[in-house]
């Protein structure tokens, strides 16, 4: 009889709360149940008392391991600095994360305080504009945060051209002409960001799309989920929020212009960088389009088929937005 090795394992959820009891002094043991299984796993769990909290458990994914120790070193630096955040909680040994081994390998785990508050709702300009203002607080605060032993850096050979290739490397655009179309496309996009020559750079969120966050009661964006931030391009920080609103058929264009207004009211935006931030669409595109590809053997090539389609999309982008500027 032969073994087959694990992809990707899912845990009991006994085995998690006998995990977090194991390595948080918590007020009680826990119960869980899981919220979300994809790019990582996600937790609720409950102490004796009714208190909540929120366990990831990092994806084994294609860039490597989770950066969780400058993930959580940042999230620390963040709520110091009065930024609402979502706060990692220590283990007993005083740590902000944890490894344990499933069978595909080691994966990393962290534990949140769980955040009060709703949902943010896709067109509600107030809730973009809350949006815009802790995206600028955070940025604020990034300048006293010193990202050195950072594992990933936000520039385009992480965000463009890595998930090109594996976009090609998948096998699931089988169509040689939209493979060459993407690949055109990306070359365009490289060098028109190349051009600006003067684009901020920062610690980024890298994943503020308007969803992950809560709307607290007095109306404050609370920011979690910071697994794929680090430092990189301001203007793809922005850039995520503005794709969230026009991606897969969204016409949301509004709630753009009202993000901007709350991030301007705390910090001022470079004319280089919210003009980038219009390439950045594209480039947040193809991160997405990596991030599937590199799943396909683990999903199944019917939830990625997508990918193959979307050029289109990127090519009407291009045209309504840079058709006096293409090169």
């Amino acid at each position: 009889m032969l073994d087959f090795d694990a992809l990707y394992s899912t845990p009991q959820i006994e085995a998690v709360e006998r995990f977090i009891n194991t390595h948080y002094a918590l007020a009680g043991p826990v119960s869980c149940r899981l919220l979300q299984r994809g790019l990582n796993d996600i937790y609720l769990a409950v102490g004796r008392n009714s208190e909540r909290y929120a366990f990831r458990l990092s994806h084994r994914r294609a860039r490597g391991p989770a950066d969780v120790k400058t993930e959580t070193a940042f999230l620390t630096h963040l709520s110091q600095s009065g930024v609402p955040v979502a706060e990692p909680i220590a283990t007993r040994n005083g740590d902000f994360f944890v490894e344990g081994r499933a069978p595909e390998g080691l994966r990393s785990g962290v534990l949140f305080r769980a955040i009060d508050g709703r949902e943010p709702h896709a067109a509600d300009p107030g809730d973009a504009r809350a949006n815009g203002k802790t995206l600028a607080l955070l940025h604020n605060a990034a300048e006293t945060f010193s990202s050195s032993g950072s594992l990933y850096r936000l520039d385009l050979e992480h965000l463009l051209h890595r998930p090109l290739a594996r976009i090609r490397d998948s096998g699931i655009v089988e169509d040689a002409e939209v493979i060459g179309d993407l690949e055109h496309i990306a070359a365009r996009t490289e060098k028109a960001i190349e051009a600006f020559g003067h684009l901020t750079w920062t610690y980024c969120h890298g994943d503020c799309h308007g969803f992950n966050s809560r709307i607290n009661e007095i109306g404050e964006a609370v920011f979690f989920d910071f697994d794929d931030g680090g430092p990189g391009y301001l203007a793809y920080d922005l850039a995520v929020f503005l794709w969230a609103k026009i991606s897969f058929g969204r016409k949301l264009t509004d709630m753009w212009d009202a993000f901007i207004d709350g991030y301007r009211a705390v910090r001022p935006i470079t004319p280089y960088d919210i003009e980038a931030a219009l390439r950045f669409v594209i480039v947040r595109h193809f991160w997405l389009m990596g991030e599937y590809a590199s799943r396909t053997q683990e999903w199944g090539s019917n939830a990625v088929g997508w990918i193959a389609r979307e050029a289109h999309f990127l090519r009407t982008w291009e045209t309504e937005r840079f058709v006096d500027r293409l090169f």
